[in-house]
């Protein structure tokens, strides 16, 4: 997996370019919509939730409270990236039938250049977040350079996703209607806009099955209230999210050679 991406990385960054370059084409402020655009979102977040609902975030001790648009925000930027994943990649195979005919041309790259992409507009969400932090905390927790380390095998998870979807896209054309409805019920059955401390007991596990769940809570730990991660629970995640990549690594290599007769 990481050996062709590595190999074809030249080729990567081209295709990434070409798709971000694509998003704004046409469009008279470009680029400056990927930063407009989350910053449009987070003052309406911060005048709806602060302003009109008075709405405050307490956090696990009860102790402190925080503006809600910072932790909402926190974990849309976060959801954001697998909803353009299983949106995105149904489509990955039949939108590049072009590829599919060159035979020489490395197919899995597609899923590389998907999640390079949503981490892409992330980032720049994330940028103005932090910001927003520094303004309404007066502080960044230096425990935020441990974001890298929780989203790295979240990233890994939706590759292995991406994988799954682009080839099962190829056979299975109802998919992204699938995928679409299940971008919104994994936003409601993960703590982005409740706390996990206010689900009863039996249901505080549960939460946790979806793939969101652990990344979201660990992420606002670790950048807004200043908390190291659970380690452990990160060990287990990055193990899981590994099998996933290889499982789908592996679904998509033993059914590309289909793809050229399905299209």
């Amino acid at each position: 997996m990481l050996t062709l991406a590595w190999k074809h990385k030249t080729l990567i960054w081209q295709l990434l370019r070409r798709d971000i370059y694509s998003r704004y084409r046409g469009s008279v402020l470009g680029l400056l919509w990927s930063l407009g655009t989350p910053l449009l979102m987070l003052s309406i977040y911060t005048f709806v939730f602060q302003y009109v609902f008075k709405s405050r975030w307490s956090d696990a001790a009860g102790d402190t409270t925080l503006s809600f648009a910072i932790v909402l925000f926190l974990g849309l930027t976060i959801h954001a990236v697998m909803a353009e994943i299983l949106t995105k990649s149904p489509l990955l195979i039949t939108g590049n039938q072009n590829f599919v005919k060159k035979i020489v041309f490395p197919l899995e790259l597609l899923s590389w250049v998907t999640l390079l992409g949503a981490i892409f507009t992330f980032l720049i969400s994330f940028g103005l977040l932090l910001v927003f932090i520094l303004v309404e905390l007066h502080r960044i927790p230096l425990t935020a350079l441990l974001l890298p380390l929780i989203l790295l095998p979240y990233f890994l998870l939706l590759l292995g996703i991406s994988w799954f979807l682009a080839a099962l896209g190829v056979y299975l054309r109802d998919i992204q209607q699938i995928t679409g409805t299940l971008a919104t019920l994994l936003l409601f059955l993960s703590p982005i806009f409740y706390s996990v401390n206010i689900l009863p007991k039996n249901l505080q596990a549960l939460i946790f099955l979806n793939p969101l769940s652990y990344v979201v809570e660990s992420a606002r730990a670790a950048v807004i209230y200043g908390k190291l991660p659970d380690f452990i629970g990160l060990g287990i995640y990055s193990l899981v999210a590994l099998f996933v990549a290889w499982l789908g690594y592996s679904f998509f290599r033993k059914v590309r050679p289909g793809f050229s007769d399905v299209l």
